[in-house]
């Protein structure tokens, strides 16, 4: 597999930049990384990697990138978290444009593999409006109701990896990121998840010594958070399996709550907050988490790493980021 030529689309992005990190890590001779972004803007950014600055909701753009490559992976989108989802669902759903040029791209350029990075928000809302929910399964993404704009947009490319595959024999491998976190992460300016607010919040309150958080809900919505290095992993799984013929769940089956994520800050950093809850804020689903039924059975793995182990390593890097007066991207380049 290091001596095929990858490209990842995406790759200024928070995972993008990861899966970069640990491609080239492992000895892959040949990476591409491309990214609409300025470089100065990319996460992470290496020299080892062939750096392409293209904006991939255009079709020669996409004609470039995955020319001479064998595999593809697709993690580029317009999108963040809940606050960024709800209030530009056109813009999420803009994002079809980059799967369906890079679909057709990888097609005539005779690419081994195609990788989609699909997301947990494509399951039926009704399935997940109560917190103590049960387990989401990769059938229960039907019959459709997805999160409106970004699920939709989300769903529908799902089905065009599956189409290609049937009609033009493209290998395609699609998996539903549930909530992933991390260091070299989007932590402000309205796009960030929620472990990684959090943690700037708590961060803000412990520096200004004004021991309150703001938090988008009741605190009582549940999710399961996917720390980063478990969705690079389960990411390359997913790609190299003969067996993943169908989207499967990529996430943690650890369910909390958003006080508890709280909680977990918390504890990191050693205080205790009042906490204001802002009910009319965004705040998604009642509650979500994944059901790893299938991934087990097909690579006998799950990510496994826990909430406080990956919050802690989250939140140390946030902390240095914001007591060093840096810029909300921070590059890292080996």
């Amino acid at each position: 597999m290091k001596n095929l030529s990858v490209v990842v689309c995406g790759a200024g992005g928070f995972i993008g930049g990861h899966l970069v990190s640990d491609l080239i890590k492992q000895g892959f001779a040949k990476v591409r990384a491309v990214d609409a972004k300025p470089f100065e803007e990319w996460f992470i950014r290496h020299p080892e990697a062939e750096n392409l600055n293209l904006n991939l909701k255009e079709k020669t753009a996409c004609e470039q990138s995955v020319q001479g490559c064998d595999l593809v992976y697709n993690l580029a989108a317009d999108m963040g978290g809940m606050g960024f989802i709800e209030n530009n669902k056109a813009l999420c759903m803009l994002s079809v444009l980059i799967n369906t040029h890079l679909l057709l791209a990888a097609k005539n350029a005779g690419v081994k593999r195609y990788f989609f990075s699909s997301t947990a928000c494509v399951y039926n809302t009704d399935k997940q409006r109560n917190a103590e929910v049960t387990a989401l399964k990769e059938e229960d993404a039907y019959p459709a109701m997805p999160e409106d704009g970004y699920g939709w947009e989300k769903l529908f490319s799902e089905r065009m990896c599956r189409h290609f595959t049937e009609d033009f024999s493209l290998l395609t491998r699609v998996a539903r990121y549930h909530n992933v976190y991390g260091p070299f992460g989007t932590y402000d300016g309205g796009r960030e998840k929620a472990p990684a607010a959090i943690c700037r919040k708590v961060i803000q309150a412990k520096l200004s010594g004004k021991h309150e958080i703001e938090i988008w809900g009741d605190g009582c919505q549940t999710r399961s958070f996917q720390y980063i290095d478990d969705c690079v992993k389960g990411t390359q799984l997913i790609m190299n399996s003969d067996a993943v013929t169908v989207p499967i769940n990529l996430g943690t089956s650890e369910l909390v709550t958003i006080n508890q994520l709280v909680d977990a800050a918390e504890s990191i950093a050693g205080i205790k907050l009042k906490r204001n809850y802002n009910l009319s804020a965004p705040k998604g689903v009642r509650g979500r988490n994944s059901d790893n039924t299938l991934i087990q059975k097909l690579l006998g793995w799950e990510p496994s790493t826990p909430l406080q182990v990956g919050l802690q390593k989250t939140y140390e890097w946030i902390y240095g980021q914001m007591t060093a007066g840096n810029d909300k991207r921070s590059i890292f380049t080996s």
